[in-house]
């Protein structure tokens, strides 16, 4: 097994939505013979993109996973969505794999969002290629594309296939340390030749840059280039893959995934380049206790995603972290504890499943079916032998929709239908409100929304309607008031009796609720007490001005009275709610609005713009930084205002402006935004 698993590789492709990856991917594909012919994502006949939202609006949405030979060698292939919108969960993603392929769009260059994914990626400590895509389309400039690999990402790029030609004059490509030419044919066909002459200089001074840099990776190298000026073809290939381990160094190929063109030299440059599982480094758990990815390891597997598949129910992706295992493995799962029995293995090709009946080592994507209490994340190990990788951090949700049924009395079928999509996307969360009983939704943006609720409405066949997302608003006093609440009821037998005196007085933001029990003497029963703290805070939770709760008060209870036949929790519990209810009329309470934190990543031509339109939003600019031409801007601006913030950005920044939004504080409510949520929260309940 060991032979085999020193070629095998196991990768992710990476890059922005548009960059290319699915075609290149289906390149890919085509190249080892998986494929008979190009798919094209316009038509809807790519492998890797399925799901018929995918096809609809030609992008991914979801992970899909790849398997090929080529050359004897086994390639498990991730193509990991480009959409600011579904890349949640790509820490999950990055944990599946052992190198990351980066696509960049030779037309658009680095955006904003490509220097988020090459963090992650650095954050996974994973190796890299670079494959600079489209080079055939118009307006392609290579040279500033790759000059952005390491103006403004920070790599340490190593050119080993530039392009002979580019836009529609891109004939071939260089071979730069071999220093010979390729020429592409009918159907991405090469043939080598000679480096046109008007290339040669350009050629000889990229290969000078290219040995210096692979010199630099290894001080034996370097000692030996400074004291001959050269180094042999072995001495390169072995210094250039040390650097590319080790994330130093950045091979990049250049090519046009829909021409076929540059697939068998990116194809090449992982073979050659990057790691076989045996050359990673040990998996680590969460106490620094290592694991390594050999096959004398004990047996551990990692989930990293769930699908939902419509014959074969759930399918759990997992990765072999080290160890062997087959369709008899018994693993624990050491989340729940429970044993699962592997079963059914499945190599994937997007919707194509073909089983898998040998053992498997280290850095094997598999798909599972039917496990029974597994979800993402989590570990499965050999029961003697326990192992647990770190689940990844996960970003917070930026957007909440409240869902409703088309059909009134249909709320809980829309509840399990969207449930049912929690399992295959960790990144949506749902909840439902008790202030409201709404069906809270929240994700990652408003695309990620619609489209998770149209996969709900397609595979449950339930109805479902998106409502405007609600704004968590609060209510708070300030000053001081003592009242009395008092309740009294007679209406034959036994009565209901309970009397409070409180003082109420507001606290600074964020001190939340105190309640400060000051009886003294008896005239309130210990046992009431508690009620009327309970009466207090149900009331606090209904609201006063427009139904938020009421937030950052103190209570002091400080007399009262009983009666001692009358007297029960549940008067006092009312006498308690009385009493908040006169404190409110009397203490002027105001509206609270929440204030996220909004960092924007653009390019700086639009800074101007969307520093004025944040600013149009009562949004409080923090400051800005500029890098290399793309700026980072940091603001507070009023939740209400930013709920649809994607759609105006993507607009404002000809879809090259990225976001993160969080929860900051709250700040009060401006008189202006306080009168109309007043309003219509009076309207929606008839009081207008």
């Amino acid at each position: 097994m060991s032979k085999a698993l020193e070629t095998q590789r196991t990768y992710a492709l990476v890059g922005t939505g548009g960059c290319g990856k699915t075609s290149l991917a289906e390149m890919l594909l085509y190249q080892a013979g998986v494929v008979g012919r190009l798919g094209k994502i316009e038509e809807g006949t790519t492998a890797l993109d399925f799901e018929p939202e995918e096809t609809k609006r030609r992008g991914s949405i979801q992970p899909s996973v790849a398997t090929l030979q080529r050359n004897g060698s086994r390639h498990f292939l991730l193509d990991i969505p480009g959409d600011n919108n579904f890349i949640g969960d790509i820490g999950y993603l990055l944990s599946g794999v052992d190198a990351a392929v980066f696509v960049i769009d030779a037309v658009d260059g680095v955006r904003p969002l490509t220097r988020k994914l090459w963090q992650s990626v650095r954050a996974a400590g994973l190796p890299a290629a670079v494959f600079i895509n489209k080079v055939d389309r118009d307006r392609a400039d290579f040279d500033m594309a790759f000059s952005g690999l390491s103006a403004i990402l920070g790599m340490r790029p190593v050119l080993l296939y530039m392009p002979i030609g580019q836009q529609a004059n891109f004939k071939g490509l260089v071979d730069v340390l071999a220093g010979k030419a390729l020429f592409f044919g009918a159907d991405g066909k090469v043939t080598e030749g000679e480096i046109p002459a008007d290339m040669a200089d350009d050629v000889a001074a990229l290969r000078e840059t290219t040995i210096e840099n692979i010199a630099e990776a290894d001080e034996t190298l370097m000692e030996k280039y400074l004291e001959e000026g050269e180094l042999t073809p072995e001495e390169m290939a072995l210094g250039l893959q040390k650097g590319v381990l080790s994330g130093d160094l950045v091979p990049v190929v250049a090519g046009a995934a829909m021409e076929n063109k540059g697939g068998a030299q990116l194809l090449d440059t992982i073979d050659r380049l990057l790691p076989s599982p045996l050359q990673r480094a040990a998996w680590l758990d969460a106490d620094g206790k290592e694991r390594a990815s050999s096959p004398d390891a004990p047996a551990a597997c990692f989930v990293f995603k769930t699908l939902a598949d419509p014959f074969a129910g759930q399918l759990s992706l997992i990765r072999v972290l080290s160890g062997t295992v087959s369709t008899e493995s018994t693993l624990k799962n050491m989340t729940t504890g429970e044993p699962e029995r592997l079963g059914s293995l499945l190599y994937l090709t997007g919707k194509t499943q073909t089983p898998c009946k040998d053992a498997l080592g280290p850095g094997a994507v598999v798909a599972v079916a039917k496990l029974k209490g597994t979800r993402t994340g989590d570990t499965l190990c050999d029961e003697k032998n326990p192992f647990v990788l770190p689940k990844p951090t996960m970003p917070p949700q930026l957007i909440t929709y409240a869902l409703a049924p088309k059909e009134k009395g249909d709320e809980d079928k829309v509840f399990t239908a969207v449930h049912k999509l929690l399992d295959e996307d960790i990144t949506l969360r749902l909840a439902r409100d008790e202030e409201t009983s709404d069906i809270l939704l929240s994700g990652m943006g408003q695309l990620h929304i619609e489209l998770s609720v149209e996969k709900a409405k397609r595979r449950y066949k339930t109805e479902i309607l998106l409502k405007t997302p609600k704004v968590p608003y609060r209510e708070t006093v300030r000053g001081k008031a003592q009242v009395q609440g008092r309740h009294k009821k007679q209406s034959g037998g036994r009565g209901q009796f309970g009397d409070c005196w409180i003082e109420m007085e507001g606290l600074p933001r964020g001190s939340g609720y105190v309640f400060e029990d000051a009886v003294v003497g008896g005239s309130i029963p210990r046992q009431y007490i508690p009620a009327v703290d309970k009466g207090v805070q149900e009331a606090a939770a209904r609201g006063y001005l427009a139904g938020c709760p009421v937030v950052d008060f103190k209570v002091k209870l400080y007399d009262g009275s009983y009666h001692t036949v009358d007297s029960s929790e549940m008067a006092f519990k009312i006498a308690g709610s009385l009493a908040f209810k006169k404190a409110m009329e009397l203490m002027k309470p105001t509206l609270l609005e929440p204030i996220v934190l909004l960092t924007v990543s653009v390019p700086d031509e639009y800074m101007g713009d969307v520093i004025g339109d944040l600013s149009s939003r009562r949004g409080k600019v923090l400051g800005s930084d500029s890098q290399v031409g793309i700026t980072e801007i940091k603001a507070h601006v009023p939740m209400s205002e930013v709920l649809r913030y994607a759609p105006d950005l993507r607009s404002m920044t000809g879809g090259q402006g990225v976001f993160t939004m969080e929860f900051d504080h709250y700040e009060e409510a401006p008189p202006p935004v306080a009168e109309k949520v007043i309003a219509d929260y009076r309207k929606e309940r008839g009081e207008e």
